[in-house]
């Protein structure tokens, strides 16, 4: 026998298992470097990847929009912005600098979150020239265009109005659009939420493309690049983060290439191929992505992708903030069941897409092939048995359980980081 450490909250929740149990793990623990994370970011903007520099691009520009990550997102903001100002400056001194927060559909960034995000000499520099893009406001979003899938692409018009649009972000693997970064610093970054919707309609969340380190004809990515190319995003500086959220390695230049070589580059890490079990354990990888339900999907979606028909499925996740979206709460827990809802989802237009509905459409999705065993914070047991799952304290008892459903000579798949593996052929 041997012990799986799987991450939970803070800590590990740990479970004998034979010898012979797939353990599917990332190489991420070898990301590392020796150089500082500034110092990787300005190696790359030095040698951006299908661009110009920076600077170059600046000469001639009076104004320039930086669209940088929110507060949901572990971007090192103060390893690349500094160099971004720098070139930006070097092409014209004058040049007018405005941070656009890319907030897609989440809420809006506090000014002590920003100042969090950017340390303090940023902050106060910049104060005055942040905006923090609201996808609820008609007023503050222009139409430029139709995505090749059909919706308007409106967009935040200090994107589109400025003479030069860059942006920041990190590269992680994403569970429908495939990864972060790059082109979703538009879409959804900076866009209205009717673009949004139309993106993440139920069609598209329902391709077998629309997966989990998948680029390639996956029709969410393919609306995103059209948008960045509408938008006329000149310039990215993405990075790879280890799991201690620093800066490993740096893709600077043309928003799509630059992107896809950093995709690549983490895929190396991240790949493993599927071991397909009776029974399937996975987490959302611990604090802080396992505080609410919502994410949870996420974690689950690895299950997924090494289940065999009809698996039972075991998550384990804190939950310890609820379900993080009363919307997203209630479109599972007041469905008849995880079909009907699947159902309701499948049958909505595009164009009638509901907030937060593509989280929910993929959490049924898997409750309607496998058996969700939910393993959370006991203060959360009528949450959990309210969205369609079962409910247990403690992983050994969802694992009796588990045993009890598929039989004592049921193959197992251990996935100790939901959230840091690609499983995929």
């Amino acid at each position: 026998m041997k012990t799986v450490n799987f991450l939970y909250g803070k800590t590990t929740l740990d479970l004998e298992v034979p010898d012979d149990t797939p353990v599917l793990t990332s190489n991420i623990d070898e990301l590392h470097s020796n150089k500082s994370g500034y110092d990787i970011v300005a190696e790359a903007m030095e040698n951006p990847i299908d661009s110009p520099r920076l600077f170059e691009l600046a000469k001639g520009k009076p104004d320039c929009t930086i669209i940088i990550s929110d507060h949901t997102r572990p971007v090192p903001s103060q390893d690349i912005l500094p160099h971004m100002i720098r070139e930006l400056r070097m092409g014209n001194p004058d040049i007018k600098i405005t941070f656009l927060v890319a907030t897609g559909f989440h809420r809006q960034t506090t000014i002590d979150e920003l100042r969090n995000k950017l340390g303090d000499a940023l902050y106060e520099e910049f104060k005055d020239s942040i905006v923090v893009h609201d996808a609820h406001n008609p007023e503050s979003n222009a139409k430029v265009g139709t995505l090749p899938s059909g919706p308007d692409c409106i967009i935040d018009k200090l994107a589109l109005e400025a003479s030069l649009l860059v942006a920041e972000g990190f590269i992680e693997a994403h569970f429908f659009a495939g990864f972060s970064g790059g082109r979703k610093s538009v879409l959804p970054g900076v866009c209205d939420a009717v673009t949004v919707m139309g993106n993440h309609c139920s069609k598209f969340i329902d391709s077998p493309y629309a997966r989990t380190g998948i680029l390639d004809h996956n029709p969410i990515h393919e609306d995103m690049i059209a948008a960045a190319e509408m938008a006329n995003l000149a310039f990215i500086c993405n990075v790879v983060i280890d799991e201690d959220k620093k800066t490993v390695a740096a893709f600077a230049g043309n928003f799509n290439t630059a992107h896809r070589k950093g995709a690549d580059f983490l895929a190396n890490y991240c790949v493993v191929r599927p071991a397909p079990a009776d029974i399937v354990i996975t987490t959302n990888g611990g604090y802080p992505l396992d505080q609410n339900a919502y994410q949870c999907s996420k974690g689950m979606s690895a299950g997924e992708a090494t289940a065999k028909p009809d698996a039972v499925i075991i998550m384990l996740a804190t939950c310890s903030d609820g379900h993080g979206g009363e919307q997203y709460y209630r479109s599972i827990a007041d469905a008849e069941s995880a079909q009907s809802f699947y159902d309701q989802c499948m049958a909505t237009a595009q164009e009638d897409t509901l907030p937060d509905q593509w989280c929910a459409q993929i959490y049924c999705r898997i409750l309607c092939k496998h058996k969700v065993l939910f393993v959370a914070e006991p203060e959360q047991e009528k949450m959990i048995t309210d969205m369609k799952a079962e409910y247990f304290p403690t992983l050994e008892a969802a694992y009796a359980r588990a045993r009890e459903l598929k039989g004592t000579d049921a193959s197992l798949t251990c996935i100790p980081n939901g959230i840091s593996v690609i499983v995929r052929d």
